[in-house]
C-alpha cells in the first residue's frame, strides 16, 4: 500500500494561517508557530469585539433619545412605557434616528407618550 504524504496539505494550511497574519509586525507575519498564536488571539478578540459592538451602539441609542426626552421635558423611562402603552413598534435605533435627525417627529411621539400616561 502507498505511503500518504501530507507535506502539501500541511502546506496549505500554513499559508492560510499566514496569509491572515499578513501585515502582523515582525515574527508573527514570517514564522508559522507565532502567526498561529496571533491569529488564534486576534479571532478571539473580534468574536469578543462583535459582542461588545452590540452593547455600545444600544447604549449610544438610549443615551441619544434620553437628551431628546429631557429636551422634551419626560425621562427616558416614562418615554418607553408610555410608547409600549401606546402599543408603538419602534426599536431604539430608529428613535435615537429621530432625536437627532428630526426633532419635530421625536416631539410627537413624547406627546403621545405623555398621553398614554396621563
Amino acid at each position: 500500500m502507498a505511503r500518504v504524504k501530507r507535506a502539501m496539505m500541511t502546506r496549505k494550511r500554513r499559508n492560510r494561517t499566514l496569509k491572515l497574519a499578513k501585515g502582523y509586525w515582525g515574527s508573527k507575519s514570517k514564522h508559522f508557530k507565532m502567526a498561529k498564536q496571533a491569529v488564534m488571539k486576534s479571532g478571539a478578540y473580534a468574536y469578543t469585539g462583535r459582542r461588545l459592538k452590540k452593547r455600545d451602539f444600544r447604549q449610544l441609542w438610549i443615551t441619544r433619545i434620553s437628551a431628546g426626552c429631557k429636551a422634551n421635558g419626560i425621562n427616558y423611562s416614562n418615554f418607553i412605557h408610555g410608547l409600549k402603552l401606546a402599543e408603538v413598534q419602534l426599536d431604539r435605533k430608529i428613535l435615537s434616528e429621530l432625536a437627532v435627525n428630526d426633532k419635530a417627529a421625536f416631539a410627537q411621539l413624547v406627546e403621545l407618550a405623555k398621553s398614554k400616561l396621563a
